[in-house]
């Protein structure tokens, strides 16, 4: 009930603080890994287009560090915020995640260079947990401005809190309409049985597959802006579902791209999987195929055409084919995409990998698994506490048997 029982004095801070934000910096850096960045990095680049960045207009860059460990990655982000005022806004429930910490370092001396101790305050904003954690204590200590992470929400299911707000709202997005479509779907899926409630029928068919055999879910779209929203969706049903030895594999085909590199596979390749379609009905800007009498492609009987029907009629002919070929596809429709039907759509996914989970057997809420490559890393780098499993793991490297 999220939609419904969020902290509207928060929001209100959060809108408050989005609007300082674009009024003093040009660019917004969230540092932050899994479900502290692809939320909102889903909704930015689903509603405002992969190639917002190229012609900003009046809005921030919104750039995303802390997501990786590759030092280029993050010495071009250092060299674009050198250039341009900037602020950041970390976001970690601990503080102590190794990514986004290590890049945090680097983008905090940056801004204490460039602005001094008290100017670089002024531009960091943390969310993080209400009470305790490194970043907390460091946040207070600093007087930097904190939001909070909810205690009993992961962050996989977090966007629609201050962890995807703040910098979807930064980026120029109304918060407001997908807290009011979250709430939309939160009503209108509350109840009602298998026929009535897509959500339901959703989280019911991909555990039917499952039972049958289907151990690979590829979410597919026709639209390249919704690629990050794969990856997030990725995230929520991989992190939710896969415990013990359970669950379904989730990945993500964009379409028509992936027909030229996954299609022969998907076609004609193991039947372990089944498609789900994300639909997003009629784009706000399209393009017509361009006239040309000579005809050397012999195209020209689509001159004048939009391509977003000819889009379609690419996924209908997808959808047979598949389906011939003995690849289950369901579709699901959403009319159109604005920010009110982007709150819609993450409740709907949030709630059917809920059902699903809980269907399959397993808790959807916890992530046990991720730890153990975290102890690994801590160990392998050599911090202290961990000097012991590291000679253990670096007999492992060792050893012809690893």
């Amino acid at each position: 009930e999220l939609p419904r029982l969020y902290d509207r004095e928060e929001f209100s801070h959060i809108l408050e603080t989005a609007a300082e934000i674009r009024a003093h910096s040009r660019i917004l850096v969230v540092v932050g890994i899994g479900g502290s960045y692809l939320g909102a990095r889903a909704a930015i680049e689903l509603l405002r287009s992969p190639l917002y960045t190229l012609s900003p207009g009046d809005d921030p860059l919104i750039l995303f560090a802390g997501c990786n460990l590759s030092g280029g990655y993050l010495a071009r982000i250092l060299e674009l915020c050198r250039e341009q005022d900037f602020s950041v806004n970390v976001v970690s429930k601990s503080g102590t995640t190794t990514e986004p910490a290590l890049a945090f370092r680097s983008l905090h001396a940056l801004l204490v260079e460039k602005y001094g101790a008290q100017g670089a305050a002024k531009r960091i904003f943390c969310t993080t947990d209400r009470s305790r954690g490194a970043l907390k204590a460091f946040a207070d200590r600093e007087g930097w401005r904190t939001f909070v992470v909810p205690d009993n929400i992961g962050g996989r299911y977090s966007v629609l809190t201050a962890v995807g707000l703040l910098p979807i709202a930064t980026a120029g997005l109304d918060a407001g309409a997908m807290l009011a479509g979250a709430q939309d779907a939160m009503q209108e899926l509350a109840g009602g049985g298998f026929s009535e409630n897509p959500c339901l029928r959703y989280a019911a068919y991909r555990n039917l597959f499952y039972q049958k055999g289907k151990s690979t879910e590829i979410f597919a779209c026709y639209e390249p802006a919704f690629a990050m929203t794969g990856e997030w969706l990725k995230q929520l049903f991989g992190e939710s579902e896969g415990k013990n030895g359970k669950g379904l594999f989730p990945a993500y085909a964009g379409f028509s791209t992936d027909l030229h590199s996954m299609g022969q596979y998907i076609q004609d390749g193991p039947r372990s999987l089944f498609e789900t379609v994300i639909d997003l009905g009629s784009p706000q800007r399209d393009c017509a195929v361009a006239a040309d009498p000579e005809n050397p492609d012999g195209l020209e009987f689509l001159a004048g055409r939009a391509l977003s029907s000819i889009n379609r009629r690419t996924m209908e002919g997808v959808l047979l084919a598949h389906v011939h070929g003995g690849v289950p596809n369901l579709v699901l429709e959403f009319p159109h995409m604005d920010a009110r039907a982007f709150g819609y759509m993450v409740y709907f996914f949030e709630k059917a990998c809920a059902v699903s989970g809980l269907m399959l057997g397993v808790n959807p809420f916890n992530q046990p698994g991720v730890e153990e490559y975290k102890r690994n890393l801590f160990a392998l780098l050599g911090k202290p506490g961990y000097e012991s499993l590291r000679e253990d793991l670096e007999a492992q490297l060792r050893s012809e048997s690893l």
